[in-house]
């Protein structure tokens, strides 16, 4: 047996063999690009959380903006009420408080204020509050009878419900 393929004794600091001096070689040459590579991964990694820190930001902000205009709206609904019902029974006519009423109409529109709950509109209990419920035979599902104040949605939210005389099926 030659010497040239006799392996290195166990423990040996430095290979005797070529082959394994080359691969020795490789693996010094090889570490400096996995240090790279590891940095340029962290790197990539940081990027990608302030990315993600970024968007999370202006997700929050959107919807701080979004609740604070509903507060905001939400504290003007009783004088907008009183004005909308005062109008319905004519007596604004011909006051100042008819532009005020608009003014108001078309600030909650610039922020997409929508009133909802009518006479005659099926019952949705997600959207209306039934205060008075009155059997009715002409009726087969419960729809709403009266409206005693509207309800109002920004966007998806609703900022308050509509309060509602319903008439129910009457039971045979």
């Amino acid at each position: 047996m030659s010497e040239e393929f006799e392996s290195a004794p166990e423990g040996a600091d430095s290979p005797s063999d070529p082959l394994d001096q080359e691969l020795a070689d490789l693996v010094e040459e090889v570490g400096p690009i996995s240090k790279e590579a590891e940095l340029l991964a962290d790197l990539q990694r940081l990027q990608a959380e302030f990315v993600n820190f970024k968007n999370r930001v202006e997700r929050d902000r959107d919807v701080a903006r979004n609740a604070a205009i509903a507060e905001v709206i939400r504290a003007f609904l009783p004088a907008f009420d009183d004005l909308a019902l005062a109008e319905s029974h004519g007596d604004l006519e011909g006051t100042p408080f008819a532009a005020v009423l608009s003014k108001l109409r078309a600030g909650g529109d610039k922020f997409g204020l929508v009133a909802f709950g009518a006479k005659g509109e099926k019952f949705d209990p997600e959207l209306h509050n039934a205060l008075v419920q009155t059997p009715n035979s002409e009726v087969s599902e419960t729809v709403i009878a009266d409206v005693i104040s509207q309800g109002y949605k920004l966007g998806d939210r609703i900022i308050r419900p509509a309060m509602v005389a319903v008439f129910i099926p009457e039971e045979k």
